[in-house]
């Protein structure tokens, strides 16, 4: 079951928060295994199904990085294994920070380390703030369609290349 349905909410990348959270604990009191011990099996067994589902759902849709992966996965724009296409211009841009993470593992550098998380921190918000109008038109239309997604699918994918580099960085630091 999609969970936006789950909840009766839109489909969207901006949600509302209180209300996502409202219609969870109202879930959670509706099929909590406890207020269903004197129903018969069957009951008791789809009550502890939708307690799952409740849960999981609340966990990927409260958090922005996740409810937007869910939604790509929901438009089979995501599959497990999928390789991303970075463009181009996006890795040259990388390429100088990887060469700075590659000193930084020879000769550890606290301030060098400091400016390239700093750095990686400036480039993550510019690529939030470029999807913006991405995520508006999306939230907006009445028609969700994949294209609309093509510039969110990119983001993911940048985002996902950077948060392995500052798992690595993070790593270097731990052994610097």
């Amino acid at each position: 079951m999609d969970y936006f349905e789950f909840y009766e909410l839109p489909r969207q990348f901006s949600l509302d928060e209180k209300a996502l959270k409202r219609k969870y604990l109202q879930m959670s009191k509706r099929f909590h295994p406890d207020f269903h011990s004197l129903s018969s099996e069957k009951e008791q067994e789809e009550a502890l199904e939708k307690s799952t589902l409740n849960n999981k759902a609340y966990k990927v849709l409260k958090a922005f990085d996740s409810r937007l992966r869910y939604i790509l996965e929901l438009h089979g724009l995501l599959q497990e294994g999928q390789n991303a296409a970075l463009p181009q211009a996006f890795l040259m841009e990388m390429m100088e920070i990887n060469e700075t993470i590659m000193e930084l593992q020879f000769d550890f550098d606290a301030q060098a380390y400091q400016t390239i998380l700093a750095d990686i921190q400036a480039f993550e918000k510019k690529l939030k703030e470029n999807i913006k109008q991405a995520i508006e038109a999306y939230d907006l239309a009445q028609n969700k369609e994949n294209q609309l997604l093509e510039p969110v699918l990119d983001y993911h994918y940048k985002r996902k290349y950077l948060a392995r580099i500052k798992e690595n960085l993070k790593k270097i630091e731990e052994m610097g």
